[in-house]
């Protein structure tokens, strides 16, 4: 490990004054940077090129638990602590999510539904429950506001749409594109905060035209809908918060790309055992 350090500085300073700090040898030095590379270092070698592509194909989001799945499923033996070790020696240090803040507009005279979730997040087969909520991602142009539709079975983004207005039609727009894609039956469970764009005429309209069973949060319970919490936590700490958006029309590219592109079918989710929520749900219908 001393000699890798000589190394490594040697462009800086000499030789042999590394070799004194370090307590090494400028004879034993040269005859390690002679002798050639161990099996295990070749090994260390290939499967590091293996996690700069995986870690670039993640837009630099992978830690150590996701890129060794990544590795183990293309057909290599190695474990957490290996791949953890690769990439901390080589800098590759994937995301890490941050707090941020969320407003609900619940200040509307409009009814309220009970809320069914009440936290349970389980389901046992897709279009059983899903979960909706806006958020907003900043661009130069001014605010761009997301809304989301999840199916909770396999948090698969299952309708999505983009908005500069914080609207019912926003809202609306993402649930009518879950429903041409999803075709869900009869009695599945849509769960929302109490915000007005769920609580609207037209949007409660739509649900029960379709059947769907209505489920809220409770007033001031960010709990109560922390599936899609997480999914904007995840969205703002891996695309949005490393991106200086010029356009509202440049933020909603990049977000179709995320979403399509790589949270959907490629992302691994801890939640669903490393793989993606198109593979989970996938794997699910076998």
């Amino acid at each position: 490990m001393r000699f890798a350090l000589v190394d490594q500085a040697k462009k800086e300073f000499p030789v042999h004054r590394l070799c004194q700090v370090l307590g090494v040898s400028q004879s034993g030095y040269f005859a390690w940077k002679d002798r050639p590379a161990s099996r295990r270092q070749r090994d260390d070698m290939v499967m590091l090129a293996h996690v700069r592509s995986a870690f670039a194909l993640s837009n630099g989001t992978y830690g150590s638990p996701r890129m060794t799945r990544e590795l183990q499923d293309d057909g290599f033996a190695i474990g957490r602590r290996r791949t953890a070790r690769l990439m901390r020696e080589n800098g590759l240090r994937g995301r890490q999510k941050r707090r941020f803040k969320r407003t609900t507009d619940s200040e509307h005279s409009w009814p309220i539904a009970p809320n069914i979730i009440d936290q349970d997040f389980t389901a046992t087969a897709p279009n059983q429950k899903w979960g909706v909520d806006i958020s907003y991602v900043w661009t130069r142009e001014g605010w761009l506001y997301l809304a989301v539709v999840i199916d909770l079975f396999s948090r698969r983004v299952v309708g999505w749409a983009v908005g500069d207005r914080l609207h019912r039609d926003l809202a609306l727009a993402a649930l009518r594109k879950a429903l041409v894609m999803r075709r869900p039956p009869e009695g599945l469970i849509h769960h929302s905060d109490r915000g007005s764009q769920y609580c609207s005429v037209d949007y409660q309209a739509e649900l029960r035209r379709h059947r769907i069973r209505i489920s809220m949060s409770g007033k001031g319970n960010c709990y109560d809908n922390a599936m899609v919490e997480t999914f904007f936590k995840t969205i703002k700490s891996e695309l949005v918060w490393r991106t200086v958006f010029y356009t509202r029309a440049e933020a909603a590219q990049a977000i179709a790309r995320y979403i399509d592109g790589f949270y959907n079918p490629v992302r691994r989710h801890s939640a669903l055992d490393y793989i993606s929520p198109a593979q989970f749900e996938r794997t699910a219908s076998r």
